[in-house]
């Protein structure tokens, strides 16, 4: 498993704050799993896209020799791990 070191803001500590017990075992619940070695089944969502991001995205995905929605997690895994911005 890749390690990482997590940096947080003022801002944002301030506003984890506010969070009930249950939803930060929640949070720490999700995200073990989210870094767990084993394959997790993956949920059907629904996102609205532009039609012609999407179409962009696609295409680049493809230039690339990546799924787009493969590239899409890889994405959204980035995000996380690089933590909050603000």
């Amino acid at each position: 498993m890749k390690k990482t070191i997590q940096f947080f803001t003022k801002e944002y500590l301030e506003r984890c704050k506010g969070m009930t017990p249950d939803q930060i075992i929640e949070f720490l619940e999700n995200y073990r799993m989210l870094l767990s070695q084993r394959p997790e089944k993956s949920q059907l969502i629904s996102l609205k896209i532009e039609p012609s991001l999407l179409k962009a995205f696609r295409h680049r995905a493809e230039l690339e020799g990546t799924p787009y929605q493969t590239q899409i997690k890889k994405l959204m895994r980035v995000w996380l791990e690089e933590g909050p911005t603000s």
